[in-house]
């Protein structure tokens, strides 16, 4: 998976400006779905009001001035649990307690087995497929998707170990299977046209918790953990075709603009920015809740970072010559050349969506693509 470093307007991902992927859903979509789950909309017209309003996103996309599209995971409930849902051998299932987020608990449901998993016919490439026929020269149609570690780590909550054991009692085959899965989805939106594939990952943010390991009360560590979540990570995209980009995304929650987890990478960055197999990171980096710059070091000279320095929870713009500080600052660890910027996380990762409004979503990624544009021109 090369990257391009030349210092000039980017032909592949990460972009200089760039985005990570979801977006607020509209008033029309969020009718629509309501609808269909009472039972008064049908598949195939809650599937038209989705076409309607993603092609009035990636226009929306276009005229911002992104280079790459996505459907803004207009199609999810999840930027996760609707992928694992997709996957063979995979249901949903509701729960006692949802996620537990800063003041806030999420919608109780999760993905829990009925048999081994394979990843044949997942409907996200029909939805890549959508996307993929409005991309343009210099404009990429994207996928993104939750980590195959995130997954792992679904199937290992409290909730779901007992059932995951119990298809899977050697956690050797259970990786094993995990990352076939994603090879099969992988190269299904391969053959669909699709040369950009973003992997989201919040067990890393996890990882980094004090809180987090309070909680499991165990004689895990975050080596081993770690080493385990990279193993899966790292199987699952070897061997891809070489014009294929894989970037991954890692933040430490994004629910109802409210967050999950605090921590900086240095327990981590020695095994994920060292020795993941990705292009490029897409990192938190717009509160002290993610440390300081230091753990780039580790980072691969291969690998470009996108500095997520702007906030997707909030509408407030930043200050842009402090942004700029804090990008000259990056660069004691990580040359300029293998710097972008972005937002910390997508707008909506779930249908509730931040609290923002969307004309300040845009505005937000007007600012970033300014900044870009002093910056790298």
């Amino acid at each position: 998976m090369a990257v391009e470093t030349k210092f000039e307007k980017r032909l592949v991902a990460p972009f200089r400006f760039d985005n990570v992927g979801s977006f607020l859903r509209p008033k029309q979509l969020k009718e629509a779905r309501f609808a269909f789950a009472k039972g008064n909309l049908s598949e195939t017209e809650l599937k038209k009001v989705e076409d309607e309003c993603i092609v009035d996103l990636i226009q929306k996309q276009k005229e911002v001035g992104l280079q790459v599209i996505t459907d803004g995971e207009f199609r999810r409930s999840w930027w996760h649990l609707d992928f694992m849902w997709g996957l063979n051998g995979v249901h949903k299932e509701s729960i006692e307690q949802g996620y537990k987020f800063h003041h806030e608990e999420t919608r109780a449901e999760t993905a829990r087995l009925t048999g081994k998993i394979s990843g044949e016919n997942h409907p996200f490439v029909k939805h890549f497929s959508f996307v993929q026929q409005y991309a343009t020269e210099g404009v990429t149609a994207r996928q993104t998707i939750p980590a195959p570690a995130q997954f792992l780590a679904e199937l290992e909550r409290a909730e779901n170990i007992e059932t995951t054991k119990a298809l899977y009692p050697d956690v050797d085959e259970l990786v094993e299977d995990i990352a076939k899965a994603y090879q099969t989805v992988i190269k299904d939106l391969y053959d669909a046209g699709c040369r950009n594939v973003q992997l989201d990952d919040c067990t890393w943010g996890m990882l980094v918790d004090e809180n987090y390991w309070k909680a499991r009360q165990d004689t895990a560590t975050v080596k081993g953990v770690g080493e385990l979540y990279l193993r899966v990570n790292n199987l699952a995209i070897e061997n891809l075709p070489e014009d294929l980009i894989v970037t991954t995304h890692v933040c430490r929650g994004n629910y109802h603009s409210s967050w999950a987890s605090s921590g900086g990478y240095d327990p981590i960055s020695a095994l994920l920015f060292a020795k993941e197999n990705v292009s490029g990171y897409y990192l938190e980096f717009d509160t002290e809740r993610a440390g300081d710059f230091a753990p780039l070091q580790d980072v691969s000279d291969n690998k470009l970072v996108v500095l997520g320095l702007f906030s997707s929870k909030t509408g407030e713009l930043e200050d842009k010559e402090t942004i700029k500080s804090r990008i000259k600052e990056a660069t004691k660890y990580v040359g300029l050349n293998r710097l972008c910027i972005s937002p910390q996380c997508g707008f909506a990762s779930t249908e509730e969506g931040n609290i923002l409004t969307e004309e300040q979503q845009w505005n937000k990624l007007r600012l970033i693509k300014e900044v870009a544009d002093e910056i790298w021109g």
